[in-house]
């Protein structure tokens, strides 16, 4: 790949990324750092994705009909919450200025076979989300690690509303990976809905994100990456681009990709 090539993929995977801080010692400075990273001199993200105790803040900085969305999460990152609780959650959210939901399934409970738990957090959640509001469902592949689960809980997910499927909190050991990315992109286009997909955790070279995108051109089509239907949920991939963008290489692929 030459470097104008490099510099292309860099720039698409700018305009897709939820740029992420969700540290559990996340301070309002740097939320302000945040919502200034995400308009920078090479375009602007896609989304951040904050706490939720951080929404109203970065609703007050970025102002209304901003081109950055606010995304943020619930019944993050264990998914253990109760159903009543997390719409509450996501009530709150959304009229602090949220734009899109992150929402964690109770990942432990479909492991020990509790499929119905999942089916009645996601469809609740969906009902408290008004158009055009955007759900993301958190399926933790790295914690159900078989693929006919991973396959399941997407089919589950897309099934009951979700308007994306997203690997991981980042939170966990094993976060996105490419085995678990193709099991959900076949979901997808099996469905034949308009569902998008997210990866996110440890996503942070664009040589990494280019892998993705081959990826994802493969099993749907490479006009389908848009904002609209793929997304990267990083917090370090920014400095990545931005160093592409001005005319360096991208780092080292990391570790397990």
């Amino acid at each position: 790949m030459d470097s104008r090539e490099l510099r292309e993929c860099a720039a698409l995977a700018l305009s897709v990324l939820d740029l992420t801080n969700l540290k559990d010692d996340c301070t309002p400075e740097e939320i302000e750092a945040l919502c200034e990273k995400a308009h920078g001199p090479y375009g602007h993200t896609a989304a951040i994705c904050i706490w939720p105790r951080f929404v109203a803040q970065a609703r007050s900085l970025l102002g209304d009909g901003n081109v950055v969305k606010i995304a943020t999460v619930v019944n993050f990152p264990a998914g253990d919450m109760d159903v009543a609780a997390v719409v509450n959650e996501t009530k709150q959210a959304l009229a602090d200025g949220a734009d899109e939901i992150d929402l964690v399934i109770p990942y432990r409970k479909f492991i020990a076979g509790d499929e119905q738990a999942v089916v009645q957090m996601i469809r609740a959640v969906r009902a408290a989300i008004p158009s055009p509001a955007v759900l993301k469902v958190i399926l933790e592949t790295g914690e159900l690690k078989s693929q006919a689960l991973i396959r399941r809980a997407s089919d589950i997910a897309i099934a009951e509303g979700a308007d994306f499927i997203k690997t991981s909190t980042g939170k966990v050991a094993v976060n996105a990976t490419l085995e678990a990315a193709d099991t959900m992109l076949q979901a997808i286009r099996d469905s034949g809905g308009k569902v998008g997909f997210k990866p996110a955790g440890g996503i942070s070279s664009v040589r990494d994100a280019i892998l993705y995108f081959r990826h994802v051109s493969a099993i749907m089509d490479e006009n389908w990456i848009m904002p609209s239907t793929f997304r990267f949920g990083a917090s370090s991939l920014l400095n990545d681009i931005a160093a592409v963008l001005s005319g360096q290489d991208s780092t080292r692929q990391a570790s397990g990709y």
